[in-house]
């Protein structure tokens, strides 16, 4: 298992190292010079020039390529020229609020899509089990930022129940959470309700029923012990995936996140920060891999590192 483990580690620096420098070509090809946007529209050509040399922007891109991943190596990806001081510090500042956020989202898909699919799966092409295939559909289909807009318009504005914006108490994250869990609560109860009837027709099920286990029992202990390594899996990705696409709803909302940092940063070219954020999303998605397969084992004691 630590072979195993070990493995998947190398291929995660691999694909840590692929982020790092696909960020970085990214931001410095999109068009805009932060140096002309430090000093303002009346900053001369010297003047913006002398910027550029402080912030090592007029060297060749290779040169900067390879002083950068120096740097990486070492945890320093620069200071935020907007917001000054570390733009690592400025990204794991806000980073515990999305970190929260995407946690709440998740819980609400767990919550709401695990016994949905188990219900489905009781009454596999009943009325339940077709609404759910149906609305499983569109809600991956909805976009997040036009999911949360109609929130706010029903939710904050209309019935006035919940605020539509950050700062207003716990309550201020159920909208956001719900934004993000309403494309997958009907996707988890799908992957819920196909395995369960897959299981359903295993010879244990079948003997449990005969000694009069009730189908409360049977389904949710015998039943959803089964199915809870694809159920984790998906989990562990989808924590990954929320954090990923708070980008977009934290602007909707105003949340406090690292999203909403690096959208403000990608429009001020602050370089340093962009990267930062990126970079902890996929380091976030990295270590919650590592978590899943490390899960695989516990969960089944039947796995080996040869067959998972």
């Amino acid at each position: 298992m630590t072979r195993f483990l070990l493995r998947r580690m190398g291929q995660a620096l691999i694909v840590a190292w692929g982020a790092i420098s696909l960020v970085f070509v990214i931001v410095r090809v999109v068009p805009g010079d932060p140096a002309a946007l430090i000093l303002g529209p009346d900053a001369s050509p010297a003047q913006i020039a002398s910027v550029r040399a402080d912030f090592g922007l007029d060297r060749p891109l290779a040169q900067q390529y390879a002083t950068h991943l120096g740097e990486v190596v070492r945890g320093d990806f620069g200071d935020s020229w907007r917001l000054g001081g570390s733009a690592m510090a400025n990204t794991l500042d806000r980073y515990p609020a999305t970190l929260a956020l995407a946690v709440l989202a998740l819980v609400l898909t767990l919550a709401v899509g695990f016994p949905l699919g188990m219900a489905c799966a009781r009454r596999a092409g009943g009325v339940l089990d077709t609404c759910v295939s149906a609305l499983s559909l569109v809600g991956q289909a909805l976009p997040s930022f036009w999911v949360g807009i109609v929130l706010i318009l029903l939710f904050a504005r209309g019935l006035n129940w919940l605020p539509s914006t950050a700062g207003s108490g716990p309550a201020s994250a159920v909208l956001p959470a719900v934004t993000l869990a309403v494309p997958f609560v009907g996707w988890l109860a799908r992957l819920v309700r196909n395995g369960a009837l897959e299981e359903g027709g295993r010879e244990y099920v079948r003997t449990a029923r005969a000694k009069g286990t009730g189908e409360g029992v049977l389904q949710y202990v015998h039943v959803g012990r089964n199915i809870a390594v694809p159920v984790v899996t998906v989990l562990g990705l989808l924590l990954g995936n929320f954090v990923a696409n708070a980008v977009i709803v934290e602007v909707v909302f105003s949340w406090p996140g690292i999203g909403s940092l690096m959208v403000d940063a990608i429009t001020n070219r602050d370089y340093a920060v962009v990267e930062a954020a990126i970079v902890t999303i996929t380091v976030t998605y990295i270590v919650l891999n590592l978590l899943v397969d490390a899960l695989y084992f516990a969960l089944d004691p039947r796995l080996t590192p040869e067959n998972a």
